[in-house]
């Protein structure tokens, strides 16, 4: 079976928690219905915005079902890559059967596989698990970039049809957009501050984390790169590069919780080992938050 590449704006979800550091699940559902209602393309639950790195695999199951449930049309993306081959496939399996209708596989972390190691992890899933998949390239997280002619090998699978870009290198981007433009494969930016050039380079849309605080903005923005309005894109770009550079100033989810917060769409609460944000940087991020919308940003 042949799947459908992934166009347009997914959001990397958070996960909010409950004081105790329980997962807060009418607060995602919430979330998940806002998301949708701004006009994004799909949902991404579990991914390193969504704090996966301290969920068991029962709770990581438990987060894509509640988001499944939430969603009224569009796909749910799920998260469910590993440094462990077998890891990966289980938990991969288990979305499936949670309802997602995508995954998202970061490329194997802290072991640094060889590209054929590499090759062969993405290919082990996608053969055991007929569900369109993204491969994620984030060598700043993982230690390894997934090599251009790796992530062109892997476009010729029927069940992987998206490469998720965070290297923040644009030449090893174009090249992977150019030499797989002739397959069912599409490159999505997976860093909010290159949404606009990749998408005018051949990219398809982006994993965005601004998204989960401005989803019409962004929509907007992906949009009209799209339609080939890049004049109305890259204002859009100019007019979000505040908030995109802000959103990094830590290590995410840090500071997109915390706007979230300021928003009134969830609690702050992080589980350890993440710490919360510097008050210098709020104060910063609240600035840029009521620059955009001054009636949205709550006193909190």
């Amino acid at each position: 079976m042949t799947h459908e590449p992934f166009t347009g704006v997914f959001p990397a979800m958070t996960t909010p928690f409950h004081d105790d550091e329980s997962i807060d699940f009418e607060t995602l559902q919430a979330n998940t219905r806002r998301l949708e209602r701004a006009g994004v393309a799909g949902v991404v639950p579990v991914g390193t915005t969504g704090e996966s790195a301290t969920m068991t695999h029962d709770e990581h199951v438990e987060v894509v079902e509640a988001v499944v449930d939430a969603v009224e049309d569009v796909p749910v993306i799920a998260g469910s890559g590993s440094n462990n081959t077998r890891e990966a496939l289980d938990l991969s399996r288990r979305a499936a059967d949670a309802g997602a209708d995508g995954l998202l596989l970061i490329s194997p972390y802290y072991n640094t596989p060889e590209p054929d190691g590499m090759e062969a992890h993405f290919r082990a899933v996608a053969d055991e698990v007929d569900l369109p998949q993204i491969v994620y390239n984030v060598p700043s997280r993982t230690g390894r970039n997934i090599e251009v002619g790796t992530a062109v090998n892997l476009a010729s699978h029927p069940n992987i049809v998206g490469y998720k870009a965070a290297s923040g290198d644009m030449a090893r981007i174009s090249e992977v957009i150019e030499r797989t433009r002739e397959e069912e494969f599409t490159v999505l930016s997976g860093d909010d501050a290159l949404n606009y050039p990749i998408v005018a380079a051949g990219g398809s849309g982006c994993i965005s984390v601004a998204a989960n605080v401005e989803p019409e903005r962004c929509v907007a923005l992906i949009d009209a790169a799209l339609d080939g309005d890049l004049d109305c894109a890259r204002d859009l770009h100019h007019e979000m590069g505040p908030l995109f550079r802000t959103l990094f100033v830590e290590t995410n989810p840090i500071p997109v919780k915390e706007a979230m917060a300021m928003r009134g769409h969830m609690p702050r609460t992080m589980r350890p080992p993440l710490s919360y944000l510097s008050e210098e940087h709020r104060e910063r991020l609240r600035s840029v938050l009521a620059e955009l919308e001054p009636e949205a940003t709550a006193t909190a």
